[in-house]
């Protein structure tokens, strides 16, 4: 059947509404990846967890659970890296760094 759709005589699971390819999958991950690899990013969301302002960094908690570094020389100004204290809201772009993924373009949300 087109579109990837598996036709089937037996009923599929409950909440199940289309089989997708597998080949479809994988080259929607490649591509993903292609463009993370290549400083692509996508916009998150999260708070402030943790600044360390003597040496000019800090850590934001994204909704996603997951923890990101970030640099003051990441933030938008729409935010003062020395009057941070933790607890604000704001948003970011995840991009790869050697290091691995880091919030840049800090702004408040």
């Amino acid at each position: 059947m087109p579109g990837g759709l598996v036709e089937s005589q037996e009923r599929p699971q409950e909440g199940v509404f289309a089989v997708v390819s597998e080949a479809f999958l994988l080259e929607q991950t490649r591509a993903f990846g292609q463009m993370f690899e290549k400083g692509s990013f996508l916009m998150s969301q999260g708070t402030i967890k943790k600044v360390v302002s003597d040496r000019g960094f800090g850590f934001i908690a994204a909704e996603d659970g997951k923890e990101y570094f970030f640099h003051r020389s990441g933030m938008d100004t729409s935010l003062n890296f020395d009057t941070l204290t933790g607890g604000e809201r704001v948003t970011f772009d995840v991009e790869q760094s050697p290091k691995g993924p880091r919030a840049n373009r800090v702004r408040i949300a």
